[in-house]
């Protein structure tokens, strides 16, 4: 993902003059190309991420599209009074893009985790949050987000994710992808977990169970017409994120069906739980703890239909 990123900036980068990137100390070799063609706009602004965030409200005052990329938890936790004051409250359309997020660096420990900040990101007036899936995702969620004239922030995997989509699918801030139709249940995938729950979806299909499987990349704005559509046609419906279960998609969206009347559906959220993990071991096994996996997945809605 973080290479289609580097791609796909690249080429807005040539077509548009206002576009500047900014690194917290990473990807040089990344972003060779993007240096090579826009020598003048790549800003390498160190281990000083707060600084960054507060370069870019400026640029973004000045009239070009700042966009700030870094590891998840550092251009988040470490910047949220950043990017809420200077970013947020003067309605700068500045892109935030974090790396490695969720789980995907599990190896290096709980310090490189990030499972509250969509939660916390979320909270912040007029501020985007956004989960592409795939690659092809992020290619469309950058296109979008420098389109926006609010602040966006992006979160997206490190590399060697799946492709799920055959081509790049039509990508708007605020409307979800449907991937797969389906009649009993419904499954909203937030950012790198869709290939995991499609997987859960085939395992229900072989058990007899019909499920609609959709790419809900964006947790804040909510897709409430989506939302409205399948909590009045389907029985349960699920979401599943590498996020904790309090404050991403899964609150998001229970906040949200508080406020209806006649839903049939009932919800069920898939995350990570409200803890550490005190432990160091690859993405897989993580999202095995967690039940995050495709087998957990289908068997506790199949328990609960």
């Amino acid at each position: 993902m973080r290479n289609a990123f580097a791609k796909q900036i690249t080429e807005l980068a040539q077509k548009d003059p206002r576009v500047v990137l900014l690194s917290g100390d990473i990807g040089n070799r990344l972003f060779d190309e993007f240096k090579a063609r826009c020598p003048d706009r790549f800003y390498n602004c160190g281990v000083a991420e707060a600084n960054m965030v507060g370069v870019a409200a400026g640029l973004a005052m000045s009239g070009l599209r700042p966009v700030c990329y870094t590891i998840t938890p550092f251009v988040t936790y470490r910047v949220m009074e950043q990017i809420r004051v200077d970013v947020c409250y003067h309605h700068q359309p500045v892109v935030i893009v974090g790396t490695g997020s969720g789980l995907s660096y599990a190896s290096l420990g709980s310090t490189h985790h990030s499972c509250e900040e969509m939660g916390m990101l979320r909270l912040l007036p007029g501020l985007a949050v956004v989960a592409p899936a795939d690659a092809l995702e992020v290619r469309g969620a950058l296109k979008a987000a420098l389109r926006h004239p609010h602040p966006v922030y992006i979160r997206i995997g490190k590399k060697g994710e799946p492709v799920v989509h055959k081509s790049e699918p039509e990508f708007v801030i605020g409307k979800a992808i449907t991937v797969r139709e389906g009649s009993d249940a419904c499954l909203l995938s937030a950012g790198t977990m869709l290939p995991v729950v499609l997987e859960a979806a085939d395992r229900r299909a072989a058990a007899g169970h019909s499920t609609k499987v959709v790419s809900f990349h964006t947790i804040k704005p909510l897709d409430t017409a989506l939302l409205s559509d399948v909590f009045s046609r389907f029985r349960l419906v699920a979401t599943i994120e590498e996020h904790s279960v309090l404050g991403g998609l899964g609150g998001a969206v229970a906040e949200w069906l508080a406020d209806q009347r006649g839903s049939q559906a009932r919800l069920l959220r898939f995350g990570t739980a409200d803890e550490f993990l005190h432990e160091t071991c690859e993405q897989e096994h993580a999202r095995e703890h967690f039940g995050l996996t495709a087998e957990a997945i289908a068997a506790k809605m199949m328990n609960d239909e």
